[in-house]
C-alpha cells in the first residue's frame, strides 16, 4: 500500500506522558493540512517497503492516520483517526 510513516518525536523528542497525545495532535494536523511531518535525521533504507517521510514534510492527502504509542510497563495503545467529508 502507498502508507507514509513517520515520527515527531525526532523534531520534539520524548514527549512521556505526553508523547501519544502530541502524536495523535499531530496525526489529525496532517490530516488536516494535507501535510505529513517529516521525520528528522532519517537515513534511507532502499530495502524498507514503506515510505518513509525523511527530513522534508510531503504534501499528500491523509484519509486514515495510525498512532501507535508504546508506554513503560506495557501501557500500549494504538489510535486510528479518519477523515470524514461528510
Amino acid at each position: 500500500p502507498n502508507m507514509a510513516v513517520t515520527s515527531i518525536k525526532s523534531m520534539v523528542g520524548h514527549g512521556l506522558g505526553a508523547a501519544g497525545a502530541m502524536s495523535a495532535v499531530a496525526a489529525i494536523l496532517a490530516m488536516q493540512n494535507g501535510i505529513i511531518p517529516p521525520t528528522i535525521n532519517y537515513t534511507p533504507d532502499p530495502e524498507l517497503p514503506v515510505t518513509v517521510v525523511g527530513n522534508t514534510a510531503q504534501e499528500r492527502p491523509a484519509r486514515v492516520s495510525l498512532v501507535n504509542a508504546f508506554g513503560f510497563g506495557g501501557q500500549n495503545v494504538v489510535v486510528a483517526f479518519g477523515r470524514w467529508d461528510g
